[in-house]
This record gives structure tokens, C-alpha cells and sequence, in this order.
């Protein structure tokens, strides 16, 4: 689809608008250029590149920067590692080429949950409960991931309304929803994809599987885990168009545990996170980013200098300084000071065309 996207722009009449003069020289830029392989950006989106639904103004002069519009005449591979999720990532990359004007593909969108593709190989047939996002949108990613088992919190208020009463399934909900007899079919895992659309309604369901006798719904509390439990993006809060930051997934991580302390008298509750700034997350863009040098010539991709630009220092950059990249902090974001003081970045910049552009200075001083 971005192929062919690509083609009709080119092909635009000679006078065009100028999204469309824009979009032809940067194609006509790509085709000239050679890759410079030795090094790779990997951009946070929300607060970089956007914000909400609005494109940061420099964002489409920086992905033209690392296509070849710059000093080196090289184009840059760059990825797009989020902590956002609930569309697939083929979904995303179609969304981003548009508002960016940029020839995005799947295999450049890492997700908070797309490194949870790999936990199908342990659940691929057993039941797990996918909480996050609207309906049952995260339901059929995680079924695009090998997961054929999986249920939702509206499943369960579908099957017994009064496990959450304060809601009332819409006619839509319902048609959507697929109950089942979830006293005869327990739970082997809880995973949440992405925010929760309805906290009141997904902390008891999730809590209810998490503390019934062997993860069956209606079963006796044990008061004890009965199930695995798995969660994406720890950011307490991100940037959208309001003026000051919103919560985020991060913020349902911590009521979910003060929720667990107090219905269990602090029993264990053992999780596995995914997103940054966890390792996990930043294996699975190593891998992309060898794959791409790999498709592109290098048959043994090596060491490369990765730069890592995001706007959220307990996110973005410390899971970059772990990670060994080069942490570039930008101020269009959640973050608006001098640096970090518990997560400095390698450099902090007022927003992404001049994060490539020293990114760019940085590689022509490396190899001229």
C-alpha cells in the first residue's frame, strides 16, 4: 500500500501541491542515495515526531534529512519504537506515512506489544484474557500474533453483567462481544495490550482472574496468583494536544498493584513488562535493525551506532543509555528542562530536525 502510494505522489503532475514537490524530491533523493549502514536512528513517536493527532512541525524535514537530504548524500535506516499500541503495526505505519509524508513500512514499527508476538509459542491454544483499547481491536491483533484462545473484559460483563454492573454493553458491544461459560473455561494468562479504555471494569476483571481458584471466574478467591500476568508500556504519562501531560498505561500498572495489595494483603504479584525501557523491548529493534543491514548488503551486520531520539527520560532515555545508544532528549514532549538528572541524555535538543541534524554533524565527523 505505501508502494503504491509512492508511485501515485510521483507520478503527480509536474506542478503538484507542494506536499506533493515535497514528497517527489524525497523519492527522487531515495533512489539516488546509498545506504549508510554503520549507524540507525530509532525515533519515540508521540512527543517527537507527533503530538496527539497533530504532526510536529519539524518532524517531515527530519525523515527527509535521513533519506539523503543531507551532507553525507547517505541515507540513515530509522525505526519507530513506541510505547503506544491497540493497532497492529502494519495499521500504524500506514497512519504515520500519511501525517509524515514518508515511506513507512510494518517492519519499522515496534509497538509496546510487539515483542509479545513471541509469548505464542507458550499460548498460542491456551485461554488468555486481553484487556486495553476499545472493544475487541487488541483481541485481534493478539490473534494476528498466533494467539487463538483469547477473551476480553467485555466477554466477561457479556457473559455476567454483574461482574461489573456499572456499565451497560451497547447494542454494538454486544454483537461484537463472544461470552462464553468462563466458570468452565479458566484463564492461563492475563496480557494487557494497551491502555485501559475502562479502568473500573478492567481492574475487576483482571483482578478476578488473577485471584480465583485456578483463574476460573466465580470460582472461591484464593488470594493468591492463579495466573501469568503480562503488561505493556510502564509510562505513567505521555503528550498529547492538551497543554500538560496525560496518564498513561503506567498509571493503570500502579492502581492494578494497589488494587492487588489490598484485595490480597500484599500476597506476591509477579509481572513480566514489556515497552521501554525494558531490555526486552530493545532486543527486538536490535534484531529489526540487523535484518534491514542484512536485506540491504551486510551479511553480517556488526556494531552500529544507534541514536535514540524520545522526549520522556525515565522511558525513552534511560532504556537507551541501558541499551548503549546515544540518547537524544527533545523538548516537544513531556520534557522541557535542561536534562534529566536521574536519566541525562547525550544530548538535549528543542526538537527533532535538530536531533537528525546533529545526528548528521556526528556521522560526518565519524567517517569523513
Amino acid at each position: 500500500m505505501a508502494a503504491a502510494r509512492a508511485a501515485t505522489l510521483a507520478a503527480a503532475p509536474a506542478g503538484g501541491t507542494a506536499r506533493q514537490i515535497a514528497h517527489r524530491r524525497l523519492l527522487q533523493t531515495q533512489r539516488a542515495a546509498a545506504w549508510h549502514l554503520d549507524a540507525a536512528v530509532v525515533f519515540d513517536i508521540d512527543g517527537v515526531l507527533v503530538r496527539g493527532q497533530q504532526t510536529i512541525d519539524e518532524a517531515r524535514g527530519a525523515l527527509r534529512m535521513l533519506a539523503g537530504d543531507n551532507r553525507l548524500g547517505l541515507r540513515i535506516p530509522f525505526a519507530l519504537l513506541t510505547n503506544g499500541g491497540g493497532v497492529s503495526e502494519a495499521a500504524k505505519a500506514e497512519q504515520l506515512s500519511r501525517k509524515l509524508d514518508a515511506q513507512i513500512s510494518a517492519d519499522q514499527i515496534i509497538l509496546a506489544h510487539s515483542p509479545m508476538k513471541a509469548l505464542a509459542r507458550t499460548y498460542a491454544d491456551k485461554h488468555v484474557l486481553i484487556a486495553g483499547g476499545p472493544g475487541r481491536q487488541c483481541a485481534e491483533i493478539a490473534r494476528s500474533y498466533g494467539f487463538a484462545n483469547v477473551s476480553t473484559p467485555d466477554d466477561v460483563v457479556a457473559w455476567q453483567p454483574a461482574a461489573w454492573p456499572f456499565m451497560e454493553l451497547s447494542d454494538a458491544e454486544r454483537a461484537r462481544a463472544r461470552p462464553r461459560d468462563f466458570a468452565r473455561h479458566p484463564f492461563a494468562a492475563v496480557m494487557l495490550f494497551h491502555d485501559s479504555f475502562n479502568f473500573g471494569r478492567d481492574l475487576q476483571v483482571i483482578t478476578d482472574v488473577l485471584r480465583s481458584q485456578d483463574a476460573r471466574l466465580g470460582a472461591p478467591f484464593a488470594d493468591r496468583q492463579s495466573a501469568a500476568l503480562y503488561m505493556s508500556n510502564a509510562d505513567l504519562v505521555f503528550s498529547n494536544e492538551y497543554a500538560r501531560p496525560r496518564l498513561a498505561q503506567g498509571a493503570f500498572h500502579v492502581c492494578l498493584q494497589a488494587m492487588w495489595d489490598a484485595l490480597t494483603n500484599r500476597a506476591p504479584l509477579q509481572y513480566t513488562r514489556y515497552g521501554k525501557p525494558f531490555a526486552v523491548q530493545y532486543q527486538y529493534a536490535k534484531r529489526l535493525l540487523d535484518e534491514f543491514a542484512r536485506q540491504h548488503g551486510q551479511a553480517r551486520p556488526g556494531a552500529r551506532r544507534v541514536y535514540a531520539v524520545g522526549d520522556n527520560p525515565a522511558a525513552d532515555i534511560a532504556g537507551a543509555n541501558a541499551a548503549g545508544w546515544t540518547s537524544v532528549l527533545v523538548r516537544t514532549g513531556v520534557f522541557s528542562g535542561a536534562n534529566d538528572a536521574t536519566h541525562p541524555a547525550a544530548m538535549v535538543v528543542d526538537h527533532v530536525g535538530e536531533a537528525v541534524a546533529r545526528i548528521i554533524d556526528a556521522e560526518h565527523r565519524l567517517i569523513k
